[in-house]
């Protein structure tokens, strides 16, 4: 007997998909585009894992696998011989076989813990410290295991062992995917490697969103069509689309359709509130038949990271947005790093600090520091120094060069400016001019990363989210740093600051001195 003929008369399948919905049963003139879509879900599971999955994020994730074994056999071995000293070793002995054991299973316990902890997760490799956040924690995972097992089981494993493999493990497997990483950046900067992007959304947001991937083309993002309300040709600004190199290939309700049609990888959905909650759900069922991910872009941009949590409450899934931290203990423990840093920093550069100075006096006439009135934190002038990288009259020609700006409409850039000295240029070039800004940092003035300091005209001009860069001190490097420096357009600087305060912690400070590094050697936007 079936279960139909147990409970009653059988439900037909559209029936019950209509109540499940919200539809009512009476509702007989939902059409044939429609109902398609309600049996979707169906109809998806056939698709796997590896199927949506492009061949080079499949290889990408194979070669990590590889790697991280062949690290881990290279952290063992060197271990084994920095433990025994080529000497040989005493397989009757307990500790002589859980050594053996430890330095062949290392390998392979190292792999599945980097699997167990999601390091193979595409979505976790190639951008963001997430990546190497799962690896450390796997690595501590695995010295917790190798501990616990010794200890309960009675393995005599030699703690010089473990104190040379597993950590020399560690750092092999965070240098070699920061190298694989980079190399995978290079590919996408020639175009390759990448993700097929619609964007789904109004115009503006669409827009907003393509200038931004453009920017950070290391993500490998690239948008190949937008999903707009209204569709094709329903208004006049799908111009600004259209310069951009978007074209417009469906409505909202035709985002499956359009997806399929040029092969996306990714459907990416901004704000929009005809895309409710019970929309992007329906989305995501028929987005289920294809190979694309969907990703959705909150309103709240700016914010990011460990400020952001989704909590479950009343079964509704909340996004708590935690208070920026501006003030406390955290903060004083950065002002502490801070001059401790600069203090050093001085010291350690004395000899180069020195040779530059001698190095302005001879190429022209002034003095060897620029002094200028910036604005700190809670809009209090102080003098921030820099070395002089321009001729003495430098503020009298500005006079009759202001018409030849490549700035950004607020700050004066020019990429070939003749009031910098020869010195000047090379030391602008790769950011030598900033080293006196230590001196700064030490008097407590500047932070080493924070938002650029602004000059009093460049205040004068700030809206209310422009001032809430004021709110902490501004830094020897920040973000604008490492996106381009005098390359930044105006908005793009201020939105860049204004995040920096929004996010602010010690690992973001990490990131940003990191990449500081970079950046002054490719001495991208300096001028």
């Amino acid at each position: 007997m079936s279960i139909s003929d147990a409970t009653g008369p059988k439900t037909d399948p559209g029936e019950l998909e209509d109540a499940l919905l919200g539809t009512s049963p009476a509702e007989e003139h939902v059409d044939a585009e429609r109902r398609e879509r309600l049996l979707v879900p169906r109809q998806r599971s056939s698709m796997g894992a590896a199927e949506r999955t492009p061949a080079w994020q499949r290889a990408y994730v194979q070669q990590i696998i590889v790697q991280d074994a062949a690290v881990a056999a290279l952290a063992a071995c060197l271990g084994f011989f920095a433990r025994f000293n080529g000497q040989p070793v005493d397989l009757g002995a307990t500790s002589g076989r859980a050594v053996v054991a430890c330095a062949v299973l290392l390998p392979v316990i190292w792999v599945v813990a980097m699997g167990a902890f999601r390091t193979y997760e595409p979505r976790f490799l190639g951008v963001g410290s997430e990546e190497f956040h799962r690896v450390l924690s796997a690595a501590l995972a695995v010295v917790a295991l190798v501990g616990t097992s010794s200890w309960a089981f009675g393995l005599d494993v030699a703690r010089g062992y473990v104190v040379v493999a597993l950590p020399l493990a560690t750092l092999l497997t965070l240098v070699a995917r920061y190298a694989t990483r980079r190399k995978l950046h290079e590919r996408r900067s020639r175009g390759e490697a990448g993700q097929s992007v619609v964007a789904v959304g109004h115009r503006a947001a669409v827009a907003g969103m393509a200038r931004s991937l453009h920017r950070a083309s290391y993500h490998g993002m690239r948008i190949v069509g937008a999903c707009v309300p209204g569709g094709k040709g329903s208004a006049l600004d799908d111009a600004e689309l259209t310069e951009l190199g978007i074209p417009v290939i469906g409505s909202l309700e035709e985002v499956r359709h359009a997806v399929t049609s040029v092969d996306a990888d990714v459907v990416a959905v901004t704000a929009c509130p005809e895309l409710d909650g019970a929309a992007l759900r329906r989305l995501g069922w028929e987005l289920e038949a294809t190979r694309a991910d969907m990703v959705v872009a909150p309103a709240l941009t700016e914010v990011i990271g460990p400020r952001v949590a989704i909590r479950p409450v009343c079964g509704l899934p909340l996004l708590h947005v935690e208070r920026p931290e501006l003030n406390g203990v955290r903060r004083l423990a950065k002002t502490t790093v801070d001059r401790t840093a600069a203090a050093a920093a001085l010291v350690l550069l004395s000899p180069v600090l020195l040779a530059v100075a001698l190095l302005i006096k001879l190429d022209s006439k002034g003095p060897v520091f620029f002094k200028q009135q910036r604005v700190g934190k809670d809009g209090r002038l102080f003098p921030m120094f820099k070395f002089r990288s321009m001729v003495t009259d430098a503020e009298k020609l500005l006079i009759d060069l202001r018409e030849s700006t490549d700035g950004n409409g607020v700050l004066f850039k020019m990429k070939v400016d003749p009031r910098i000295t020869r010195v000047g240029r090379v030391m602008r070039r790769y950011s030598v001019d900033e080293l006196p800004q230590l001196i700064n940092v030490l008097r407590g003035e500047m932070s080493l990363v924070g938002p650029r300091p602004p000059l009093q005209a460049e205040v004068d001009k700030y809206g209310h989210d422009m001032r809430r860069r004021l709110l902490v001190k501004p830094g020897l490097t920040g973000l604008w740093q490492i996106n381009g420096r005098s390359d930044l357009d105006w908005a793009e600087s201020v939105r860049l600051d204004v995040r920096y305060v929004e996010n602010w912690s010690f690992t973001f400070d990490f990131m940003i001195l990191w990449k500081t590094a970079g950046a002054v050697l490719r001495g991208r936007g300096a001028y």
